[in-house]
């Protein structure tokens, strides 16, 4: 490890230190702390999508002082150490990818290398008696890319739709569904259907090999930006969007559309 590295896990021990630590920090356990790592990791993937490559140096920065919280926490527990985290990833690396440190062939691309990768993972859940191929999808992951992920592993083995033609199928079933529960004012019903309608949804972007968190963030982005040139429009004449109405602010949000098709289109 690097002097950096070794200062940092020196700092931690000390925040642990019951004597003399930082009662917050000797107060934590994992359960209290990994709301905080996957946090973290979402402000990563936010400076990413930003581009502010100081930022990410920043939140990099957080998220593996979390690993090293964690590890922490794991070397007072008598379980393991960070050097045996380093360890642990530095053998999975390897075993990963024996084009490259074994005498296995490369593959011609990276498809070919990730489903390599794929079927390396299936013979490690296989090594360790996993009992059901879907036993090992994290629950704790957003439902959202939870979803994608169940599906790509049912697809693995078979359980999959031949074309994205069945999905939309399927899309359209949902939402007519979804409609008559609406209709019915069964609300439970709708919510359940609602679900129905996003697992679908996450299946199809699975199909068109999209990750579905990732594209939601971009809509949020843009929705964000759009509903800003609304504000910012209305602003002009001294108004605020309580004090519009919707024909306004949609006819506002087209404008903001047009405008972003324009910037792309000179630039």
């Amino acid at each position: 490890m690097t002097a950096s590295t070794d200062r940092l896990i020196a700092i931690m021990a000390r925040l642990r230190n019951p004597d003399g630590g930082c009662p917050w920090d000797l107060a934590q356990t994992f359960q209290t702390i990994a709301p905080y790592t996957i946090e973290e990791a979402y402000e990563v993937a936010d400076a990413i999508e930003r581009g502010d490559m100081a930022e990410l140096k920043s939140e990099l920065g957080d998220l593996l002082f979390q690993v090293v919280f964690h590890a922490r926490m794991a070397e007072e527990a008598g379980l393991f150490a960070f050097d045996d985290v380093a360890e642990a990833m530095s053998d999975k690396l390897t075993r990963r990818h024996p084009h490259v440190f074994a005498d296995e062939a490369a593959k011609p691309d990276s498809w070919s290398q990730k489903a390599r990768w794929e079927d390396i993972k299936a013979e490690e859940r296989k090594a360790k008696a996993q009992n059901g191929v879907l036993d090992d999808v994290p629950v704790g992951l957003p439902a959202l890319a939870r979803a994608a992920k169940l599906t790509k592993r049912a697809a693995r083995v078979g359980f999959d739709w031949p074309s994205t033609d069945e999905v939309f199928d399927k899309l359209h079933e949902e939402v007519a569904e979804l409609k008559v529960e609406i209709a019915a004012g069964d609300l439970d019903k709708a919510r359940e259907e609602v679900g129905d309608l996003l697992f679908v949804v996450a299946n199809l972007a699975r199909k068109l090999e999209v990750e579905p968190e990732d594209a939601l963030r971009g809509a949020n982005a843009k929705f964000v930006r759009r509903f800003a040139f609304i504000e910012a429009e209305l602003a002009k004449g001294g108004r605020t969007p309580d004090q519009s109405d919707l024909a306004e602010m949609d006819a506002l949000w087209n404008a903001a559309k047009a405008a972003e098709r324009s910037r792309k289109a000179t630039a």
